[in-house]
């Protein structure tokens, strides 16, 4: 009977932040981000160094493929914090999270498809005008006042 010795830390549920980074392919300067952001969680061993849980690999997968498709951080972070801590997502989570996200892409890829062809039409007109260019100056509700300031402090 052979009886190799077991590596005593390969079964311990912590990891280091280098091996977060070598395992999730994110720099560990990416990883302190995340952390900074509220996207993943820590906590410090007795000499002071970071430790994660296992289930932090998944979620920076989950961080990654998210900002890959153009999710920003704080709708992650939104989204992350909706999922039970301590407890690696699963695909349903994925499912419930990627339906939030479809809905957000899409009113995006629909503003983004406006502004495609306002930018046109500016371009065609070349006016860049403070007071008529819905690129130059949006959402300007006092233009029609004319030119210079309009809000003045309250006394």
């Amino acid at each position: 009977m052979n009886m190799t010795k077991l590596d005593p830390h390969r079964f311990r549920r912590e990891l280091t932040v280098g091996e977060v980074a070598a395992r999730s392919g994110v720099a560990v300067s990416a990883i302190h981000f995340y952390e900074s952001k509220g996207l993943i969680k820590s906590w410090r061993n007795p000499g002071n160094q970071r430790r994660y849980p296992r289930e932090v690999l998944r979620r920076v997968a989950v961080i990654k493929v998210a900002q890959r498709v153009g999710i920003p951080l704080a709708s992650i972070r939104e989204a992350l914090m909706t999922l039970p801590e301590g407890r690696t997502p699963t695909a349903a989570d994925w499912s419930k999270l990627s339906a939030k996200w479809k809905v957000e892409l899409n009113d995006r890829i629909a503003k983004l498809t406006q502004l495609r062809d306002q930018l046109s039409n500016c371009i065609g007109c070349g006016c860049l005008s403070l007071r008529d260019c819905p690129l130059r100056n949006p959402w300007d509700e006092l233009s029609e006042q004319g030119p210079g300031p309009r809000l003045l402090a309250p006394d």
